[in-house]
């Protein structure tokens, strides 16, 4: 994987950081990873520019926003050629309600995340999105009951 960037002690510290809080200013930044703030702000203009920083969010509460239903959704497609899984998935992450979106194997072709209001909006986006197309084969939907844990943190030392 020769796309992989090399990263050093001072790099992964600052990506810690901003895993927790994205919203340090660089000043706070640099404090707490023990670096100059013009060093830490090359730093991270160079995560971002060379794509190890994707983009810098913040994290809502589905619940406290009206959006109280997970979905979790298998989608088996009924002729899987790469054009048409190109297809289900261009048409796919336009949805909205579309958290997430992975092409599988083996299996289903695709698992996909959802947050929608209710049963009656999911309702909507199944057949918007899954039983109105004529490649779906089949649609597997489980719900969360509960939440135990959600990170969007990645592992950077073992």
């Amino acid at each position: 994987m020769d796309n992989i960037l090399a990263l050093d002690d001072l790099d992964l510290r600052i990506l810690e950081q901003l895993q927790a809080n994205s919203a340090l200013t660089n000043q706070d930044l640099a404090e707490r990873v023990h670096a100059s703030a013009p060093t830490c702000l090359r730093r991270v203009r160079r995560l971002t520019e060379t794509g190890v920083i994707e983009k810098q969010v913040a994290i809502l509460s589905p619940e406290k926003l009206g959006s109280r239903l997970t979905a979790i959704i298998e989608i088996t497609l009924d002729v899987q050629t790469a054009e048409q899984l190109d297809a289900f998935e261009a048409g796919i992450v336009t949805e909205a309600a579309i958290l997430q979106c992975y092409r599988v194997t083996p299996g289903p072709d695709f698992i996909l995340v959802a947050q929608v209001a209710d049963m009656p909006a999911y309702h909507a986006l199944a057949h918007r999105a899954f039983t109105s197309k004529a490649n779906v084969r089949n649609v597997r939907s489980f719900f969360s009951v509960h939440r135990a844990k959600f990170e969007t943190r990645i592992p950077l030392s073992d």
